[in-house]
């Protein structure tokens, strides 16, 4: 009863597109999904059909009444077969010690991650308006702009090469 309603509160679809999970994980995680749909739709089917069998109507309708009589009798022998689930169960404890591990590295991933946008956000939350920047501060920011400046002005240079090209000539004259 508690699995059917953990299943009910479980979210698939959040679950694939907020944590981030692998192709391989989801497509796992999918066909496990639908080979459990498919499972309890079979034991649903089978547990409403009746389990008895009325040999007598078989009698009274069939004139060969030892077949009825021999297909009782494997009915009343009959010894259905026991399957060891150990391996299966060992292979889907093997796949859930995966998923957890997956989804443990995948957490430790997020929470890099989001701790980096925070730096990131602080930065650009502290940083001030462009229009307040002075060519000291950008200067200072990146020095190797001075350093070309100063190069260009001892050499008599005046034009940023290449800048006519993309931005055309604004003389007048």
């Amino acid at each position: 009863m508690a699995s059917k309603t953990a299943a009910a509160v479980v979210d698939f679809s959040r679950i694939y597109t907020s944590l981030g999970l692998g192709k391989e994980t989801i497509a796992a995680l999918q066909a496990f999904r639908k080979r459990h749909g498919e499972a309890q739709r079979a034991q649903a089917t089978y547990s409403n059909q009746p389990t008895t069998v009325d040999f007598s109507h078989y009698r009274s309708v069939l004139k060969n009444k030892a077949i009825v009589d021999e297909a009782e009798k494997l009915l009343k022998d009959f010894k259905p077969v026991t399957y060891d689930v150990s391996e299966h169960i060992k292979a889907i404890e093997a796949f859930e010690a995966k998923a957890v591990s997956t989804a443990k590295e995948t957490e430790e991933k997020i929470d890099v991650e989001l701790r980096d946008l925070q730096a990131t956000l602080a930065n650009i939350e502290e940083a001030r308006p462009f229009q307040d920047l002075t060519v000291l501060d950008i200067g200072e920011a990146h020095p190797r702009i001075i350093e070309t400046v100063e190069t260009m002005m001892k050499k008599g240079k005046w034009s940023v090469p290449g800048y006519k090209e993309k931005f055309g000539d604004l003389n007048l004259m």
